[in-house]
């Protein structure tokens, strides 16, 4: 397999969390003057194979996608696949954000995961491999922390003790305890499987 994965999104954040995730894999983006079809899918597995299947097709090389969101369980896992577009087709991060926590009764149950699907497809192939990532947590009352994106100011992940947010946790830290991050070191061991079994396969011919 290509040793360059070609990223379907236009998303910045995703590109350089997920290059650093995938190393010693290369990530790069879409090119620019590729469309990136609509997400009509009504899962997130559904969404990253349509993104994944348009970046193989128009770069000739394993297409990479990813989809995820937060579910939050007092909205019957709403906002989901929606997440991006909670507030609108054209909503940035801080209205959906606000819209979430708007949303959620304060005293209410605040519990939420984030989740995250990878969908890798290679060109020519009729399916793609997936791999799934959760992060459990809970929604705070209020946005706290620089750094992440999305609705990383307000989920508390429940793998830590310390009430930090995604957004008030270091890069290495926020990657050790992800959906993403957990998503992409599943796909990093198939890589890793599949070109040491490729590389077996040389040899013994």
């Amino acid at each position: 397999m290509d040793a360059t994965l070609v990223l379907a999104t236009r998303n910045a954040h995703k590109v350089r969390e997920l290059a650093d995730l995938l190393l010693p894999w290369r990530v790069e983006p879409l090119r620019p003057e590729v469309e990136l079809p609509p997400e009509t899918g009504e899962t997130f597995a559904a969404n990253a194979t349509i993104k994944a299947r348009a970046a193989a097709e128009a770069s000739g090389r394993p297409g990479l996608a990813d989809d995820s969101g937060i579910e939050a369980t007092a909205l019957g896992g709403a906002p989901g696949v929606r997440s991006a577009r909670f507030a609108g087709e054209d909503a940035g991060d801080e209205e959906n954000l606000a819209k979430l926590l708007r949303a959620v009764p304060s005293d209410g149950d605040r519990r939420v995961a984030y989740v995250c699907v990878l969908a890798l497809f290679e060109p020519g192939a009729a399916a793609p491999h997936l791999f799934e990532g959760r992060c459990e947590g809970v929604l705070a009352i209020e946005p706290r922390g620089e750094g992440g994106f999305g609705y990383d100011p307000a989920f508390v992940p429940a793998d830590r003790d310390d009430g930090r947010t995604m957004a008030e946790l270091r890069p290495e830290e926020k990657h050790a305890i992800s959906h993403r991050g957990r998503a992409a070191r599943a796909l990093r061991e198939w890589l890793g499987e599949h070109a040491r079994a490729a590389a077996a396969g040389g040899e013994r011919r």
